[in-house]
């Protein structure tokens, strides 16, 4: 197994955003393994993003992991649901929320775990439930430790850039392009349209 070396979120978060595109994570959760290439991120630049945690600055119990350096993962809750961060650079809050993953391993686990089996991980809630991932348990945990790995996986063809989801009361930085998908890929927030050949893989 190829774990992928994660000096890429050292420094440039959009870089490191587009660059986790296709990039496979796997968790080991409760004696299953389960996995995803991802399809679809969003940046987050902290101190200068209004729409980030830690735009103002402020460390709390719920933002606190976003001010370590990066190699882990920042998990926080929204209308019930965990939503993971991939925590980037060395002294900036900063971070990539992974919003959509390609299902490629454990299938039926994930199925099971969202108790349905369509639209298993097409939005940022749904993929961590189907990877057993959760605030309480997961928040600070290290990436390539025993729990979760990102390992080397697909290209994509196109890249596209959008507008980020949710964010509408956050002035200026909704109109920042600091959202990236796999352009074809059915495994996006809010798809719509029919998917391209190889769902948009090289």
């Amino acid at each position: 197994m190829k774990l992928l070396e994660l000096d890429f979120l050292s420094d440039d978060t959009l870089s490191a955003a587009k660059y986790l595109l296709g990039k496979e994570i796997v968790t080991y959760i409760d004696g299953e393994e389960t996995g995803g290439y991802i399809t679809e991120v969003e940046a987050y630049l902290g101190l200068e993003d209004k729409a980030a945690h830690t735009f103002s600055g402020k460390v709390t119990k719920k933002n606190d992991m976003m001010f370590e350096p990066y190699g882990h993962i920042y998990v926080y809750t929204m209308h019930g649901h965990s939503c993971m961060n991939f925590v980037t650079t060395v002294d900036r809050p900063e971070g990539v929320l992974i919003r959509g993953i390609e299902p490629s391993r454990g299938i039926e686990v994930m199925e099971k775990r969202r108790g349905r089996t369509d639209h298993l991980t097409d939005g940022p809630g749904k993929l961590t439930k189907a990877l057993g991932i959760q605030r309480n348990l997961h928040n600070g945990l290290k990436i390539n430790g025993d729990t979760l790995c990102i390992m080397p996986g697909k290209t994509p063809d196109t890249i596209a850039e959008t507008p980020r989801i949710g964010i509408d009361n956050k002035e200026e930085a909704v109109d920042y392009l600091y959202r990236f998908i796999v352009s074809g890929n059915p495994h996006v927030s809010k798809f719509k349209g029919k998917p391209v050949a190889d769902n948009g893989w090289k």
